[in-house]
């Protein structure tokens, strides 16, 4: 910026009452943007697709910063009645800025190792803005309510591969009622469950991996990485 003091034109723009913000209309406002000569656009939405996240990822644009938003979805009028109230329900904070999910990619495994040519991913946690204190709370990888993995993403369309529920507390709770009613627990399937670590995978085709989450409130994020 060759003038870091100066002031910033920022553009705002919300997304559909039902239905995410797609990548379409991430690239369009982008387009919108720069004609108008906005420097940056915060896009509000109730939800946000793959493609989306991925326009907001890679910030293409040389002159346009995107930014996104997660609007609290009690207050869609579509949703009256139908969530469960939360901490957050009349409080004024209606936005949540949220980082990417904090992911490290390992492999692929060297030759004479086990799974050798594998990988492996290791979600860590997801970072959220609060912006009513202007703070950073680091939520660690045991508070993810769920994550999943797409080791083959085309950047189009989330595919699951692999599924996981940290939070271990449930899982306790549903090995206590299993117990003794269909045989015996394998006690290491629920532990590779609740972990942070995926399984083994190969390379695919698009050599790319995607890693979506689930935080506490329910919001998505995504993180993207490309393999090797």
């Amino acid at each position: 910026d060759p003038d870091p003091d100066a002031r910033s034109n920022v553009a705002v723009a919300f997304g559909p009452q039902y239905g995410p913000v797609t990548g379409p209309m991430v690239v369009e406002l982008l387009r919108n943007a720069h004609r108008r000569g906005y420097d940056h656009v915060v896009i509000a939405g109730f939800n946000f697709d793959g493609p989306a996240q991925t326009e907001a990822d890679n910030q293409s644009h040389p002159k346009v910063k995107i930014h996104l938003a997660h609007i609290r979805p009690d207050i869609n009028p579509g949703m009256n009645g139908l969530l469960k109230e939360s901490p957050q329900a009349g409080s004024g904070q209606l936005f949540t800025v949220f980082g990417q999910p904090r992911i490290s990619v390992e492999g692929p495994r060297k030759k004479g190792e086990p799974d050798e040519g594998m990988f492996t991913v290791t979600m860590e946690g997801v970072d959220i803005y609060n912006p009513v204190e202007d703070s950073i709370t680091s939520s660690g990888a045991g508070k993810v309510a769920a994550w999943f993995l797409d080791s083959d993403y085309d950047g189009r369309t989330f595919c699951i591969t692999q599924a996981f529920f940290p939070d271990k507390s449930a899982w306790e709770k549903l090995q206590k009622a299993l117990n003794g009613k269909d045989g015996p627990i394998d006690a290491e399937r629920f532990e590779a469950f609740s972990g942070t670590t995926s399984l083994p995978f190969p390379a695919g085709k698009h050599k790319c991996v995607a890693v979506k989450v689930i935080d506490p409130r329910g919001n998505e994020v995504m993180a993207v990485e490309q393999l090797g």
